[in-house]
């Protein structure tokens, strides 16, 4: 259940990072709303993963890796920044060494 959790909480890193994007410096309400939601949740989920037995520095590095490689795919998608093969190729190393984490933890 704790990955579960701190996947979620990744998962919630990537819809802040997003928001934060769409609120324009927190110039729009919503984005801005969404962005506090999601931060909180974020936060929350990694708390949680960590009180449920993920040591906290397992638990960090799978959850902002998460939030990086899924912010970086999001931006290639939403905000047309490039997806040249080096890039491509360092965000699957990333997400390898995720799933690599995982399975070397305890």
């Amino acid at each position: 259940m704790a990955w579960l959790f701190l996947i979620i909480g990744g998962l919630f890193e990537i819809g802040f990072t997003i928001s934060l994007k769409y609120s324009e410096n927190f110039s729009k309400l919503w984005p801005s709303v969404s962005f506090a939601i999601c931060i909180s949740l974020s936060f929350f989920f990694l708390n949680k993963a960590i009180s449920n037995g993920i040591p906290i520095g397992t638990a960090y590095a799978v959850w902002t890796g998460i939030g990086a490689a899924g912010t970086a795919i999001a931006g290639m998608l939403l905000f047309h920044e490039p997806a040249a093969f080096w890039r491509l190729f360092f965000l699957v190393m990333l997400i390898g060494s995720i799933v690599g984490l995982k399975f070397v933890s305890a």
